[in-house]
């Protein structure tokens, strides 16, 4: 990860050099950041818990920034305040980022900043009738945050096309109830509501895992073919052009931050309980998830190609992007990317 770092500056004096020389004004003295809930989302976690942007943010000479740390349940809430210029940065899945990509090329130019990681998402159940979701029915009812939008939305979508035919692809949407994947956990463990499953995220699908009855169905790594970007980050170019220099602390406090998780699991684990309050697992039941080959805190994005492809082909995306460079701003297109 040192090579990363030092990578990363590199590309980004090269950056300032040529952005400051356009940038007249003064960049902003506050940032706004948003995350939703889960592991996923742990660098943004510590970089709030360790000062890591304000950190970066003195180290490029622009004194005390102040940062502002918001947790949305949807990620198409996190959009809007891109939209509308009340946040600066988002931390979210592909599916909404993917949107977000398409729809602003020629306005707000939204691109992603890196990958924060790549980590498999599980479709459980408690319905002992389903063993594939070939035998869902419309007495099922899939929670899942963002539906229709979300990662693992287009991941039930691509699996119903492999296991229906491309033509039914939307097949199971009708069967998805938006919820935040806390409520959705509590939901799915509880006889007396309509949720039968739920599609899930660490930590969450771990301890669901825990209670007898439930089990796993589906898995978004052989649904794709392989690890996939679970989170990323993305900003607006029109951010990116007027703040070089908070662009690029925050980048470099994104680098930190997985440099500190990949080699601080325990550390890393205590940090997350202590801001989330979760009670469900212990310090070294997390660290033990967080050591998994499965869960990768990299900055390279992995197979977001064929998903954005999958969305275009689908028609809820317009272009088709021929690279994942496309999708992401220049400062990591020396990461080998899929």
């Amino acid at each position: 990860m040192k090579s990363t770092f030092s990578r990363i500056k590199l590309v980004l004096a090269t950056l300032f050099i040529s952005q400051l020389a356009l940038s007249a004004q003064a960049e902003v003295t506050s940032l706004r950041v948003a995350r939703q809930y889960g592991i996923g989302y742990l660098q943004i976690m510590v970089m709030e818990h360790e000062r890591l942007v304000e950190k970066h943010a003195r180290a490029q000479g622009l004194g005390d920034v102040t940062v502002s740390w918001n947790t949305y349940a949807d990620g198409a809430v996190a959009n809007d305040g891109i939209i509308s210029g009340n946040l600066d940065f988002v931390a979210g899945g592909l599916g909404s980022f993917v949107i977000l990509w398409d729809r602003t090329r020629d306005s707000l130019g939204v691109k992603g900043v890196a990958a924060l990681d790549s980590m498999p998402m599980l479709l459980n159940t408690r319905n002992p009738s389903v063993k594939s979701i070939k035998d869902l029915t419309d007495q099922d009812r899939i929670a899942i945050a963002g539906v229709k939008i979300s990662s693992q939305a287009v991941t039930l979508q691509l699996a119903s096309a492999q296991a229906f035919g491309d033509a039914n692809w939307s097949k199971f949407d009708h069967l998805t109830v938006n919820m935040a994947h806390p409520t959705a956990l509590q939901a799915l463990l509880s006889s007396r509501s309509e949720i039968t499953a739920h599609f899930a995220s660490p930590p969450f699908q771990y301890d669901e895992l825990k209670h007898a009855g439930v089990r796993t169905v589906l898995n978004s790594y052989d649904v794709w073919g392989g690890p996939q970007t679970f989170i990323l980050a993305w900003t607006t170019s029109k951010f990116r052009d007027q703040n070089p220099k908070l662009y690029a602390a925050f980048l470099a406090a994104l680098v930190e931050a997985t440099d500190f998780i990949n080699n601080n699991k325990s550390t890393a684990a205590a940090m997350y309980l202590e801001m989330t309050g979760e009670k469900s697992t212990s310090v070294e039941g997390l660290a033990r998830i967080l050591a998994d080959p499965q869960l990768r805190f990299t900055l390279t994005p992995e197979n977001v190609l064929k998903f954005a492809s999958f969305r275009a082909g689908t028609g809820v995306v317009k272009t088709k992007p021929d690279s994942w460079k496309d999708l992401f701003f220049r400062d990591i297109h020396y990461l080998p990317g899929s």
